[in-house]
């Protein structure tokens, strides 16, 4: 470990140490200098390069999951928790453009980031008692699953509705009548 003026000696902010340490963070695509242009390759080796990295960083990503978990934590250890795998998966399936809705794509992109990353491989891990890399199979699993799903829906209805809140109230039942 080292102090936090040592840090900032080397370092002008706390984001310039983080990038430092996690240079992945200001990547634009996960994809290497030709990319496939079939969604299922391209989601594939977008998905490969992200998990290697999740659990490369593991430890990282965990404190940066507790800290961002913490009530008190404020936007200073937000940089490691910014979304950057929304625009990594948006990347990767971009020749889905024409084909679906706006909606649809971020609906399928942020489903796929559910199922695979930090917050999957903990569940996986802690709770599901899998290696990581039986955690690692299963979300990559998971992520082609769910364009599979996407990609079968030829009117991609399911795809294309916002799930909405339900309208009625639910009351409580009394026990004993």
């Amino acid at each position: 470990e080292i102090s936090r003026t040592t840090a900032y000696r080397y370092f002008t902010n706390q984001r310039a140490l983080l990038i430092s340490a996690h240079p992945e963070i200001d990547r634009a695509s996960l994809l290497g200098e030709n990319p496939a242009r079939d969604p299922e390759a391209r989601l594939k080796d977008a998905i490969a390069e992200f998990l290697r990295m999740t659990v490369e960083t593991e430890p990282q990503l965990r404190m940066a999951l507790r800290l961002s978990l913490d009530s008190g934590s404020g936007q200073q250890e937000a940089v490691l928790r910014s979304g950057r795998a929304i625009i990594w998966l948006e990347d990767a399936l971009s020749p889905l453009r024409g084909q679906m809705s706006k909606a649809a794509l971020r609906r399928l992109v942020c489903a796929i980031r559910s199922a695979a990353g930090i917050e999957a491989l903990v569940w996986l891990t802690d709770v599901g008692h899998m290696s990581r890399a039986e955690a690692v199979q299963t979300m990559s699993w998971s992520a082609d699953a769910l364009l599979q799903a996407a990609l079968g829906d030829p009117k991609r209805k399911s795809l294309q509705k916002t799930p909405r809140p339900h309208s009625r109230t639910v009351r409580p039942r009394r026990i004993g009548k």
